[in-house]
């Protein structure tokens, strides 16, 4: 009997144990070959994805004139006008799609965009803009910085070539720089050309922090551009697309002839291409407007 049970046993424990040692065997080597082929293909997806998200985009040409519609004025609308505005629901629509992009617009989109191209979303053109297709450029209403008289560039810009650069940060002021610095040196003593800079700060505690430092700023702009620098408040919020201003954190230059029509514009830091037509339309606005006729060059304001 005991002899029986010997024999028995030791079969049995044969049995079990080469499944045990199998089966444990088997998933351990299946779950290591998982991890060597799945593991290596996730780091490569991953390496992918981050050389996409980093690589720049090519910056795309401007494609359409930049300004508004209508003709610039320094009047104050009246109580009459700003009510048939309200009713206008064509205007209303058109502010409400507005207010409706602004709220999906992340605060630090701006930004963000400073990372790709250092935020240029759109190349200035290599030519002037027609003057049947150009836009005008909106009347901005400001504190000069040279005696703090109030100014607007609709009557400051009219019957001259102007540069106007919008300044809203300290690294704006670099892209000014980039665009007008050889234009100065060239077209500075033209009687017909003149340089406007607008220091454009829209939020309150900005703007009540650059009214503190006026003499620091005064002690940096040269004396013979102080008269043509203006410190403004203006909400720009409405003709901001309009005028392509898209990222409040860059610098925009615009170049408006004597009838205050938008001629060519650039944004951020200047390329070499870009420096050169600026000052290839400057020379060439300024040869029209000394060709022309004298009633025309000496006529009055469009609007007051």
């Amino acid at each position: 009997m005991l002899s029986a049970l010997r024999s028995v046993q030791p079969a049995r424990t044969l049995r079990r144990q080469p499944l045990r040692r199998h089966g444990a065997r088997s998933l351990s080597y299946s779950h290591v070959m998982w991890q060597e082929e799945a593991k290596p293909a996730t780091l490569d997806k991953t390496v992918k994805t981050e050389k996409t998200e980093d690589k720049p985009l090519p910056i795309p040409p401007l494609s359409r004139p930049l300004g508004v519609p209508e003709v610039p004025t320094t009047r104050e609308k009246t109580l009459a006008e700003k009510g048939k505005e309200i009713l206008d629901r064509e205007k209303q629509m058109e502010k409400r799609r507005h207010l409706v992009k602004e709220a999906s617009t992340g605060y630090f989109q701006d930004l963000h965009m400073t990372r790709f191209n250092g935020g240029k979303t759109w190349m200035a053109p290599s030519v002037l803009i027609r003057e049947d297709k150009a836009l005008y450029f909106p009347n901005i209403k400001g504190v000069r910085l040279d005696n703090g008289a109030a100014q607007h560039t609709t009557n400051l810009c009219h019957g001259k070539i102007s540069v106007i650069s919008m300044l809203t940060t300290k690294i704006s002021e670099y892209h000014a720089e980039s665009y007008t610095s050889r234009l100065n040196k060239m077209y500075g003593d033209h009687s017909s050309f003149q340089h406007v800079h607008i220091n454009l700060q829209e939020n309150i505690l900005k703007s009540l922090l650059v009214n503190i430092f006026l003499t620091s700023l005064r002690s940096k702009v040269p004396p013979e551009q102080q008269s043509n620098y203006l410190i403004s408040r203006q909400n720009m919020e409405y003709v901001r697309e309009q005028l392509g201003m898209v990222n409040s954190r860059i610098g925009y230059t615009y170049l408006v002839d004597d009838k205050l029509k938008v001629r060519w514009a650039a944004c951020a830091d200047a390329k070499p291409e870009e420096e050169e037509a600026l000052v290839r339309g400057v020379g060439v606005l300024l040869k029209r407007f000394k060709n022309r006729p004298a009633a025309k060059t000496e006529a009055s304001p469009p609007v007051i």
